[in-house]
């Protein structure tokens, strides 16, 4: 959510910032939503300015006053009640991430004093890097808000290593202070067009979680100098953030093209850590006996035997798989 004349939020008035977002969240969802999907009578000699519904037509269906819609569209969002939030969710057919969305904008304009925030690192207590660990047939990871990988099992790290391999921050090297970040490898590194196979709606997807984080918690400086990086250097991303979508991701399936093993397709699942809500757990766990359950039992072999390799220089070292097709037939 950084200023569109200070990509990196470096002289930021937050409040002003979600005004707007508010202003350009629901007019984009506005723009989506036709008469004849919200129920509305339409006329041929109607000639409509705007590709969706009007201002005064979603204060129709929402149950308020155009006077008092037209206000809160364009960022008064001073006590603004459940039932009006409701009315307008419904109006404007909300998705769940969506009224969320609207939710945290709101709460956010109507904040009097935003928080001192200074960059934090974040930590991933002991114990949970254990149960990655333990997690051993099992690629899993711990995500932040912003989509950095902030831990990992032996066997996500070889799954993921084509983004341990990309530059973990423009302006810094590698360490525990600059994680791998999933949307930087998306948007940034031109080898992720082919390891995520479905490339397109991966970058849709994080966008729309981007997007909501950014409307859960504004005052998170990288959160806004990761966004502020993507919108400067990739027109991809920019495209997609101008749309105001978000989503929440909690469940799917991602088709991937690892170098060694070749495609997989490997449903996932995200899982909150409770002590941390900006933090999750994300598994993925392919069906039994199905090829990329065999691709990932190739990859954990082939981690094991490059990580012996680097700690046991003198072991005779198996030769790579040539082919992942090949192998996993």
């Amino acid at each position: 959510m950084a200023g569109r004349n200070d990509p990196y939020g470096t002289n930021r008035d937050v409040r002003s910032d979600f005004r707007a977002e508010i202003r350009e969240f629901l007019g984009t969802r506005r723009a989506r939503v036709t008469p004849e999907q919200a129920g509305l009578p339409t006329y041929g000699g109607d000639r409509r300015r705007v590709t969706g519904l009007r201002r005064e037509e979603v204060a129709l269906l929402a149950g308020i006053s155009s006077e008092y819609y037209t206000r809160l569209e364009r960022g008064n969002a001073t006590g603004v009640s459940e039932s009006v939030i409701d009315g307008i969710a419904q109006a404007l057919q909300l998705d769940e991430a969506e009224r969320i969305h609207l939710l945290d904008l709101l709460r956010g304009a109507g904040t009097t004093r935003p928080p001192r925030r200074r960059p934090v690192q974040q930590r991933v207590r002991p114990a949970v890097q254990r149960v990655l660990d333990s997690m051993t047939g099992t690629p899993a990871f711990v995500l932040s808000g912003r989509l950095d990988i902030l831990a990992a099992n032996a066997l996500g790290r070889a799954l993921f290593s084509p983004v341990y391999a990309a530059p973990a921050d423009s302006a810094a090297p590698a360490d525990p202070a600059h994680p791998p970040n999933n949307a930087r490898f998306v948007f940034l590194d031109p080898h992720a067009t082919e390891f995520f196979r479905d490339w397109d709606e991966v970058a849709n997807d994080t966008v729309a979680m981007l997007r909501a984080e950014a409307g859960r918690d504004a005052y998170d400086r990288r959160l806004t100098d990761l966004i502020g990086e993507l919108s400067t250097r990739s027109e991809e991303f920019r495209r997609r953030w101008a749309a105001h979508n978000v989503r929440i991701h909690t469940t799917g399936a991602k088709r991937l093209h690892h170098p060694v093993v070749g495609d997989l397709d490997l449903p996932f699942e995200t899982f909150p850590l409770g002590t941390d809500p900006s933090q999750l757990l994300l598994t993925y766990t392919p069906e039994a006996a199905s090829r990329s359950q065999e691709a990932l039992n190739l990859l954990a072999s082939w981690s094991a035997t490059t990580n012996d390799a680097i700690t046991n220089p003198d072991s005779p070292a198996e030769p790579e798989p040539t082919d992942a097709a090949d192998s996993v037939e």
